[in-house]
């Protein structure tokens, strides 16, 4: 009371002050006051969980990477290029609402430019809504930035040396720009990194095959992000959002092979190859946003380009006679993606309803080429060569409509509509695949708030997982004259149900219980044909899995800040094609993260890390344990305008990936390690109009949370 008081005198005091100077000059203007509240860590709203990162030590001196690894419910592996809700298959990633067209070390190295201090909060959605396409039997992951309330310029600069089994480094510069009408960013990013990777493979039957690749990947690159939203009114935005970039994937590969014949070996080969990957990718985003009061209308427009090119040479040596084969891979593969839609919202005093439509083209014309080296000259191969061209249209509308009852319960409803139409066409083997079909995806949510304490709500949702590119084309690629893999044309997509109960306790605790059935899964698949290896793809396997997540987060002794989650889940598969022999059972997952406050003046903290994942089984598949142990300290100097940050990863070398994968007529084990522990040096620095806005006062008032 005395506090509340005392702001109000001053208040009262500002105003007659600037009263009376106004009328004496007539040159000063009114300053403004802000009360700023506390938010909730972690909120529940009626379709997504949301974790509000400006509460947590980890809000300044980090990467977005770093941020999704703290964030509940999110697993992520930089080395693998893997982001993932725990339970999920994958993940979409947008920003700001706006989809990221993105996947692999493109993400990573995107995520990377992405600072904290920018970061309002992280949307995790499992269960996504009509107004997000159905696609993926995975969730999103909406990263949502800061409105940035500093008029004139700002920016920073980040720097980063690793040193794992080689050195790289990397680095990005941003700079933002805002007046009154305009705001606008660019950044640009960097990085030159190498990695070991071993991989050890085993297939084991009446013919069998045991392999060990060596392998250095060389990766570096550049890109430019650029932002620019104009203000046209004052109920009304137009804008961009345009991304390049050119990477490198190169490779530097010693792989041996053994073939063994009913127990008898008949061969041993060893392979040298370099893999050289020019890799060039553009997305572009335009949007017009009107609003009509609280109503609003969106129009956007979508573009993403892709043209990998990749040359492989190989020698492979026959051990026993030193008889050499030399051969070449080349492709050339341009992927895109156009899209546009048109959404409306409208909002009522305790409804909102949304709807639109939505059309999508995918794109996708590939040339491989075999060559053989005879007489010191390439020949090409042309049945290992082939032509590829796929289209695919989606059409989609949705609806949906959200309610609050009685202050305490609310409610979301939606229906999506998507009708797809394929065409794949190889042009060496005359296959043409035909395919048209539409589907619909209801989405349900419930929610009850019964205090400020207890929160519930029960999710469904129904969606599809069309298969990728890759997994549709038809050409072989060669590691080797006796392996290759292939897409495959007739490719089904998969369908899957979601059921989801929530429960969050003071926003401290979370739960989440969940069903999912899965139908017509597809996954790669490896046979062996006396010598000659061959991976593609199938769909064969049905699954449902019952699973539960705990999530606690809290802060202890003022100076610790501790995320504790683990998740359990029970797999049952049912293989209704080929002999893959289901591995029905459970996995389990564990994580703590942990950051220190080492002095008073809030500038030096440490960070202690570790996830577990215990043996488990899914389809016909057998993982063992991996576990990872991080830590890392982070400075704050001049003022917290230079971060620096000191880490090291995977301390004790347990992250690699091991297991068994169950056939009737044979056994396939994998021993794989992606060289993930490393150290990290980083340094960024901050710049610009980072603290003030003209004529503006910030007041804390984290008390008031306790009228809550």
């Amino acid at each position: 009371m005395k506090k509340i008081i005392i702001l109000l005198f001053t208040i009262l005091f500002q105003n007659i002050f600037c009263q009376t100077k106004d009328t004496l000059t007539k040159t000063k203007n009114i300053e403004t006051v802000t009360i700023k509240g506390k938010k909730k860590t972690f909120e529940r709203k009626v379709d997504r969980f949301v974790y509000n990162v400006q509460n947590s030590m980890i809000s300044e001196g980090s990467s977005g990477i770093e941020v999704l690894a703290s964030t509940p419910l999110l697993k992520i592996d930089e080395d693998k290029g893997l982001l993932s809700i725990v339970g999920k298959s994958g993940v979409s990633v947008m920003v700001n609402d706006r989809m990221l067209h993105l996947s692999g070390s493109e993400l990573m190295n995107y995520l990377k430019t992405i600072r904290s201090e920018n970061i309002l909060k992280i949307e995790v959605i499992t269960t996504p809504p009509a107004k997000y396409e159905a696609q993926g039997n995975s969730g999103i992951i909406n990263i949502v930035l800061k409105k940035n309330q500093n008029l004139g310029w700002n920016g920073y600069a980040n720097s980063y040396f690793k040193q794992s089994t080689y050195a790289g480094f990397g680095g990005s510069f941003g700079l933002n720009f805002q007046n009154e009408k305009i705001k606008t960013s660019l950044k640009l990013r960097g990085f030159d990194t190498d990695k070991k990777s071993i991989e050890n493979y085993s297939f084991i039957g009446n013919n069998s095959e045991i392999s060990r690749d060596e392998r250095r990947d060389m990766n570096d690159g550049l890109g430019l992000n650029l932002t620019f939203d104009y203000a046209s009114s004052k109920n009304s935005n137009i804008g961009f959002i345009y991304d390049i970039s050119k990477e490198h994937l190169n490779m530097d590969i010693n792989s041996t092979s053994n073939y063994f014949t009913q127990n008898i070996n008949t061969l041993n080969t060893e392979t040298d190859a370099k893999h050289l990957s020019d890799i060039k990718s553009q997305q572009l985003n335009l949007y017009y946003d009107q609003k009509f009061g609280e109503h609003q209308l969106s129009f956007a427009a979508n573009y993403y380009g892709n043209t990998p090119e990749t040359n492989v040479n190989f020698t492979t040596t026959d051990l026993e006679n030193t008889n050499q084969q030399t051969a070449k891979n080349q492709s050339t593969v341009d992927y895109h993606i156009y899209s546009g839609q048109a959404d409306l919202s409208l909002n009522f005093k305790k409804t909102q309803v949304e709807t639109g439509l939505k059309y999508s083209e995918f794109s996708n014309n590939s040339d491989i080429r075999y060559f053989d080296l005879v007489n010191n000259e390439f020949l090409n191969k042309p049945e290992k060569s082939d032509l590829f061209t796929y289209n695919e249209r989606n059409y989609a509308a949705y609806g949906s409509a959200s309610k609050k009852f009685g202050g305490k319960w609310s409610a979301k409803f939606g229906l999506r509509y998507e009708f797809a139409d394929t065409n794949g066409i190889s042009l060496s083997t005359q296959l043409n695949s035909k395919n048209s079909y539409g589907k619909l995806f209801p989405t349900a949510y419930i929610s009850y708030e019964a205090n400020d304490n207890n929160e519930f709500s029960l999710n469904y949702s129904r969606r599809i997982n069309r298969p990728y590119f890759r997994a549709l084309n038809p050409f072989r690629w060669y590691s080797n004259p006796y392996n290759y893999s292939t897409g495959n044309p007739v490719l089904q997509a998969s369908f899957n149900h979601n059921v989801e109960f929530n429960y969050i306790f003071k926003s401290k605790f979370s739960a989440n219980i969940y069903f999912q059935r899965s139908e017509d899964n597809f996954d790669q698949l490896s046979f062996l044909d006396g010598i000659y290896m061959v991976s593609t793809f199938q769909n064969y396997f049905n699954q449902n899995s019952y699973g539960i997540n705990l999530n606690y987060s809290d802060s202890f002794f003022k100076f610790w800040e501790t995320n504790l989650s683990t998740s359990y889940s029970y797999n049952n598969t049912q293989i209704f094609n080929f002999d893959a022999i289901p591995q029905n059972g459970q996995s389990f997952y564990y994580a703590t993260n942990n950051t220190f406050q080492l002095n008073k003046q809030k500038t030096v903290f440490l960070s202690l890390n570790y996830w577990q994942s215990l043996p488990s089984k899914s389809g016909n598949e057998f993982s063992e344990n991996s576990a990872n142990l991080s830590a890392g300290i982070k400075m704050n100097l001049l003022q917290k305008a230079l971060q620096v940050n000191l880490s090291i990863n995977d301390v004790f070398r347990q992250s690699g990936y091991r297991g068994t994968i169950y056939f009737a007529d044979n056994l396939q084990t994998f021993n794989n390690y992606w060289d993930a522990r490393k150290f990290t040096f980083s340094v960024t620095y901050n710049f610009g109009n980072e603290k003030l806005k003209a004529k503006n006062r910030a007041i804390d008032f984290d008390e008031k949370d306790r009228a809550q």
